[in-house]
């Protein structure tokens, strides 16, 4: 890791403050990418109540959700992401052809047409940086305008925890090897 990796004793009270409020929600635990941001307590008191908002409360159900942040992962070939949403993926119902075709980064043939916006929003925004009129519309018609404003929220933030896992090489844990290639 190329930050340091604070004990509980070797924090602030307002790292500390941040740490239990994290590890007190929806979570139940400091997400891993706010072993970085607790350097800012600020920041990462403000980034982990915005991502519990986006992991949970979203009109998205888990199974769009974690589709998303498999996207996102796999764009930023964020291991640590992966190796957590992955299994978050599955256990929401996601198919595992699909799982499997992002990591390969081969398109994904889905049977459910929600999946499929957004799948293609996610992947035109990450890689285009823009969105097509065809693409934004069936989004809309799909999710509704909360369920793509969340989404844009959603691709953004884990683009934030994607990066932040990977500058500051935030880890799999010790026995897990990296599942994609680069």
């Amino acid at each position: 890791m190329r930050i340091k990796d604070f004990t509980h004793n070797e924090m602030s009270d307002a790292q500390r403050d941040v740490a239990a409020e994290a590890a007190s929600g929806k979570r139940g635990r400091m997400p891993a990418p706010l072993r970085a941001w607790i350097h800012s307590p600020q920041f990462g008191a403000r980034a982990q109540r915005l991502g519990e908002f986006l992991r949970y409360d979203t009109t998205l159900s888990p199974q769009l959700s974690e589709l998303a942040i498999l996207v996102t992962a796999r764009f930023w070939t964020s291991q640590y992401e992966w190796f957590v949403h992955k299994r978050e993926a599955l256990k929401a119902g996601l198919d595992p052809a699909v799982v499997d075709a992002i990591a390969q980064r081969r398109r994904p043939v889905f049977s459910i047409t929600a999946q499929q916006a957004v799948y293609d929003y996610a992947t035109t925004l990450h890689d285009n940086h823009v969105i097509s009129d065809t693409i934004h519309a069936t989004a809309i018609r799909e999710l509704g305008e909360a369920g793509v404003v969340e989404l844009v929220g959603l691709l953004g933030y884990y683009t934030l925890v994607s990066m932040t896992l990977n500058a500051f090489e935030i880890g799999l844990p010790p026995d897990e090897a990296p599942e994609l290639e680069p």
